[in-house]
């Protein structure tokens, strides 16, 4: 424990442990320190009846169901249960009824076990005034079963991951709001936890700010090193980093949606923006031309208007394609726009609709 504290309080132009971990970081900065591991086949968290009431009021109604998605976004409005469930797989708080199981252990009975594998980035800020970035996360990478002197390594090695590598010495209080968020989310990955809860993480940030905070995540998400549950009311923020998507109202599953499944579907539903360029004939017979040679190649074809319409492209045909008939047609393609992922479409009518019975994902993706 000497020795560790001695450690940390080298400076930074001095040959200590931390250099080691300085250099490794620096040669190779987009490495994720999140410890690769061979996640078993099947959910990461299923839940079974899980029910949380706090006196009269009953937080999640019964949830069921399980998922496994290398990102899942947990999304609804205030008040849904998102930080809830959060909490109550966490071990926070001891579920009503029913009960969940993360990697197979079960939260009423293994919370000890389940908390070694989670990294847990929470929406408040819970720093010890006084403390160095780099001591507050060595601390909690002890918490989290770390020996001290590879806590200290992995805190110095985190804080480059995240950026902060030149700031690990100084007080957590004189910490901007991006700084903070970008701690919090050291401490979540410092000891290689297998998931990792992040719970608003882009909260109160600048624009510069967040883009940093979403690339982390996807470089966590795509290291295939450990799976991410992020739980945000911001819609465009779950569509950039997730490929399921969990909505919740008022404690109840209220939709669920894959949205890698979305995307594929999506890429081949076109809106096509046109002009006619043969003046001898009307516009109506020139979209006509253009639409009857779109459904020759197999494509279907819905004519909104003289110069609007949609197609829907089979696997075999490119966008080179739909070039080549507007060509042979004698149209000009103006402009042409892919269909956008529906999750906004999905939230607003999961927010319409009454909560019911929702089916989740079966973990295999």
């Amino acid at each position: 424990m000497v020795e560790t504290a001695v450690a940390e309080a080298e400076p930074e132009n001095r040959e200590p442990a931390q250099a080691g971990v300085r250099s490794h970081a620096t040669e190779s900065p987009a490495a994720s320190p999140v410890v690769a591991n061979d996640d078993p086949a099947g959910n990461v968290i299923e839940l079974d009846g899980l029910s949380m009431r706090f006196g009269r009021h009953e937080v999640l109604k019964e949830l069921r169901g399980g998922f496994g998605g290398r990102c899942i976004g947990l999304l609804g409005p205030n008040g849904a249960g998102k930080t809830t469930l959060l909490h109550t797989l966490l071990g926070f708080y001891k579920p009503s009824a029913g009960t969940a199981r993360v990697f197979g252990h079960d939260i009423n009975t293994d919370g000890k076990m389940i908390r070694q594998l989670i990294g847990y980035m929470p929406e408040r800020d819970a720093f010890i005034g006084g403390m160095s970035g780099v001591r507050f996360v060595r601390m909690m990478g002890e918490i989290s079963g770390l020996p001290p002197r590879q806590a200290l390594e992995r805190a110095h090695e985190v804080f480059f991951y995240v950026g902060l590598g030149e700031a690990r010495y100084r007080k957590l209080e004189s910490y901007s709001l991006g700084m903070k968020q970008l701690v919090k989310l050291a401490q979540a990955i410092v000891h290689g936890p297998r998931l990792i809860f992040l719970d608003e993480p882009t909260n109160g940030l600048d624009p510069p700010a967040r883009v940093r905070m979403l690339r982390l995540i996807r470089e966590i998400r795509d290291s295939g090193a450990a799976h991410v549950i992020m739980s945000s009311h911001l819609l465009r923020d779950v569509e950039e980093c997730a490929d399921e998507a969990v909505i919740l109202k008022r404690g109840r599953i209220a939709s669920y949606c894959n949205l890698e499944e979305e995307r594929r579907a999506n890429r081949k539903f076109l809106e096509i923006e046109t002009n006619n360029r043969d003046r001898a004939r009307g516009d109506d017979d020139a979209q006509s031309s253009f639409a009857a040679a779109l459904r020759q190649l197999g494509c279907e074809v819905a004519v909104q208007n003289r110069r609007r319409l949609k197609a829907v492209l089979p696997e075999q045909v490119e966008i080179k394609d739909l070039y080549a008939a507007a060509a042979e047609t004698q149209i000009q393609i103006r402009r042409v726009d892919f269909k956008r992922d529906s999750l906004e479409d999905i939230f607003l009518k999961a927010m319409e609709d009454e909560p019911a019975a929702v089916s989740l994902g079966d973990g295999s993706a």
